[in-house]
């Protein structure tokens, strides 16, 4: 059935995109709404997606194909051989992922209203960003996720160039040659199971890797399909990120402008969650369970690590990225129980973190905004001259250690029970990352909201009119998801009774 419904919701930024180009670059304030308001379509038709689901519509009536690239004609074997159509489509988890993505667009979009200069190229950019997100969860075969992929990365690395701070130049190279590095090896990956089945359908690959109806055109021997696994492993590894492959994420998140970082832990990290998930566990599910343990390990290992050195942290941009990436390894604990509740409590926290980092960032660009630092000994005493946003600090650090009634205590209660029924011992010592978690995050919050100050800060304003949205929006839904999990766990019922069951 061709919709083409989602084909509008991943393209609308396209008109945002023209708009801008015809404006002025001087309009700095209908630049800026333009901005703004070109992301509100995704939003809309995202979310107008996600009720349609709950009010019982099915999910493959938005799907949509179109004859796209042959590259030979096998139609005596099979009319489909070795060709590559367009085709989009969603899932419970995508359709998820698409909604958090609309959402925290326009909430970072928000939020680059601090942006200073040169807010045109700003804009444009952010809005093929945005194109990118979209279309890697929507996207029904591998080489039109491989583009998608691709197309994030080029905005991501010109917005941390230009829009930066002191090492932009340097986190941006790290970026790109990090990430590049990570889709070289998805690539070859690609082009293996294409060479080796004809076709780079998700669901068609899912059968004929794994030995169901019809059959490759070239045998894949167990050995070949481990070392694919692992290479997406690694692949994936990187954008998510796994220790040891994070250093270039500690730049990004330091040197970016915080409405980018919004969108890179929100969004960006969550890539390789996704991919591990939908073409690790999906295509490679004997694989994924030979190394589940490792995988369980690799987890635990970023919680502590993460949590560890965000401890230490003077920066409370690199406590909020060593917190990122100890919490990235929640999501690895929770696939790596392979288990029902393991698989669910993974999939939460990447939409759990996407909102809570979300928060956390935009209220640094509030503080940066305002003050020019980020390092703690130089900040203090903001809960007398910043009540409501040192409030609404507080309620992001609560929600990140796991407080019940928010999303971050659902999202990591489940994730550790799955480890518990599989490896209680190795669960145990992960446990010690939870409490960790809180010991961080509260000395940097209590420091900056309660702390004694090197610097005077006088007249200081609270939180402005337009940066009131995405506080209550990113509140509002973390503590919904708290509440009441079944937003998220209802549209995952048959994927996680798929993979994980």
């Amino acid at each position: 059935m061709n919709s083409y419904y989602l084909s509008l919701l991943v393209f609308s930024p396209l008109l945002g995109i023209v708009l801008l180009a015809l404006m002025p670059k001087s309009n700095e304030k209908g630049l800026k709404m333009l901005g703004v308001l070109a992301t509100l379509p995704a939003t809309i038709l995202a979310l107008l997606a996600y009720f349609s689901y709950l009010g019982g519509k099915d999910l493959a009536s938005f799907s949509e194909q179109v004859n796209w690239m042959r590259f030979s004609d096998f139609s005596a074997i099979h009319a489909n051989l070795f060709t590559v159509k367009y085709e989009l489509g969603i899932d419970g988890f995508s359709l998820l992922m698409i909604v958090l993505t609309s959402v925290l667009a326009t909430l970072a979009a928000i939020a680059s209203l601090h942006i200073k200069n040169e807010w045109k190229g700003y804009y444009m950019l952010f809005l093929l960003l945005e194109i990118g997100m979209l279309g890697v969860f929507t996207a029904q075969n591998l080489i039109l996720f491989f583009i998608f992929f691709e197309i994030t990365l080029i905005p991501m690395f010109f917005l941390i160039g230009k829009w930066g701070y002191f090492n932009k130049e340097k986190a941006a190279y790290s970026f790109l040659i990090y990430n590049g590095l990570g889709s070289a090896i998805l690539l070859i990956v690609i082009m293996v199971l294409f060479a080796k089945t004809g076709t780079t359908n998700i669901e068609t690959l899912k059968v004929l890797v794994n030995g169901g109806e019809g059959q490759t055109l070239a045998a894949m021997s167990e050995s070949l399909k481990m070392g694919l696994f692992i290479a997406l492993l690694i692949a994936f590894g990187v954008k998510l990120p796994i220790f040891p492959l994070h250093s270039w994420m500690l730049r990004v998140h330091v040197e970016a402008p915080p409405s980018i970082v919004m969108l890179h832990s929100g969004i960006l990290l969550k890539i390789g969650a996704f991919g591990l998930i939908r073409f690790g566990m999906g295509i490679f599910p004997e694989q994924f369970e030979t190394l589940a343990v490792l995988i369980a390990i690799l987890g635990v290992i970023n919680l502590l690590y993460g949590a560890f050195l965000a401890f230490i942290q003077t920066d409370f941009k690199m406590v909020l990225a060593y917190s990122s990436i100890s919490h990235m390894g929640i999501v690895l604990i929770g696939l790596g129980a392979s288990n029902e509740a393991g698989v669910q409590g993974a999939i939460f926290q990447v939409v759990s973190h996407g909102l809570i980092s979300a928060l956390l960032f935009f209220l640094v660009s509030v503080l940066y905004e305002r003050v020019q630092t980020t390092q703690m000994n130089e900040l203090g005493g903001f809960a007398k001259s910043m009540p409501i946003a040192s409030g609404f600090l507080l309620a992001g650090a609560m929600a990140s250690l796991g407080l019940p009634g928010m999303s971050g205590f659902v999202s990591e209660f489940m994730a550790f029970l799955g480890l518990f029924k599989e490896m209680p011992i190795l669960a145990a010592i992960g446990a010690l990352g939870i409490i960790m978690t809180a010991v961080y995050l509260l000395r940097a919050v209590l420091s900056i909201t309660y702390g004694q100050a090197n610097r005077e800060y006088a007249g200081i304003r609270d939180l402005r009119s337009f940066e009131w949205a995405p506080v209550l929006v990113l509140i509002g839904l973390i503590i919904l998801i708290g509440v009441y999990p079944a937003v998220l766990s209802q549209p995952l019922e048959n994927i996680v009774l798929g993979i994980g069951g």
